[in-house]
């Protein structure tokens, strides 16, 4: 049984942060939980588990789309837009080998007219909705990630300003994710999702059941379950915060694999996952945030679409060639 799986939530080996507890509250432990572990789940934050259900029956209702209706709406398709749109299964490939077997939609612009508005009456509005929903929460966060760092005031919401308003200053992706059923043949060729840290200040991560998501606790190469609290949100601090706070802040290597458990992998996932970063021209700098950095170096110091763009480039590097 699922129930009887050991997770590192079942250890109670996961921090658990209550959004409720007040901001110097929430900055305390978001400062212990991304320095030891890089991850925590966030509860009482503030977001309808019923609007994320309701996200996720209008993606359902994309994926069941014909093929050529959603290849429309393919990535990189809509004007000034990099990493807007549909991502079919296997278009992304961590290993450059492995299927990675997902459907997704990334979300960077919110106008009816980048979005299947025609096909899915509502979806724009309702989107643009829990946009505004996890932008909010985003700034709460920001503004705690501040108060924990003892960093300069409001020098993280000034730099994370077009969160989701425009693109092109931008990269704050919302990622609609839908994980389908394996076949128990295929259970050992293909992966949901490989093995990467997110390359952005900060992910937020809304999922419906726990199936297969892993971690690679700081410190160690072992591979852990992470396990599933209904309605938590999960936060995981990205590379580009690592690299703003001199790896202070730890960026999580995750994954998602596919179950051993034979009704678990029989079934769909879905998540939905919120990449906050900081406006592209920002520099990431340590010295910025009043950090004595531990080793000074004579690295260029890069802005953050560049140093995206340059992560990307490793984690899809079988791309580049």
């Amino acid at each position: 049984m699922e129930s009887e799986i050991e997770t590192l939530l079942s250890r109670n080996a996961v921090p658990i942060i209550d959004m409720a507890n007040g901001i110097e509250n929430v900055a305390k432990n978001l400062r212990k939980a991304l320095s030891k572990q890089g991850y925590a789940l966030l509860i009482n934050h503030g977001i309808s588990n019923e609007k994320i259900k309701t996200a996720w029956k209008y993606f359902d209702g994309f994926v069941e789309l014909p093929d050529d209706v959603k290849l429309a709406y393919e990535r990189s398709k809509a004007p000034d837009a990099e990493n807007h749109g549909y991502v079919s299964p296997g278009m992304e490939l961590f290993d450059g080998r492995t299927p990675e077997l997902r459907h997704a939609y990334n979300i960077c612009k919110l106008e009816a007219k980048y979005l299947p508005e025609k096909q899915l009456p509502g979806f724009t509005r309702h989107m643009n909705s829990l946009t505004d929903d996890f932008n909010d929460l985003g700034r709460y966060i920001l503004r705690a990630l501040e108060f924990s760092l003892h960093a300069p005031p409001s020098i993280f919401l000034d730099k994370h300003s077009y969160m989701l308003s425009d693109d092109r200053f931008n990269l704050t992706t919302l990622r609609m994710l839908y994980y389908p059923p394996v076949d128990d043949q295929d259970s050992g060729k293909v992966i949901r999702c490989g093995a990467h840290a997110d390359y952005c200040t900060f992910t937020l991560l809304a999922q419906d059941s726990e199936d297969g998501l892993e971690v690679k606790l700081r410190g160690s190469d072992k591979w852990e379950r992470v396990g599933h609290l209904p309605g938590a949100l999960f936060i995981n601090c990205g590379e580009t915060m690592a690299i703003w706070t001199d790896q202070l802040y730890h960026a999580l290597q995750h994954r998602v694999v596919v179950p051993d458990q034979i009704s678990t992998r029989h079934r769909g996932r879905h998540s939905i996952a919120y990449f906050c970063h900081p406006n592209s021209s920002t520099l990431i700098d340590p010295k910025d945030l009043n950090i004595l950095v531990k080793e000074p170096s004579t690295k260029i110091i890069h802005n953050a679409y560049d140093l995206t763009m340059a992560l990307a480039k490793v984690a899809y590097g079988h791309n580049y060639s």
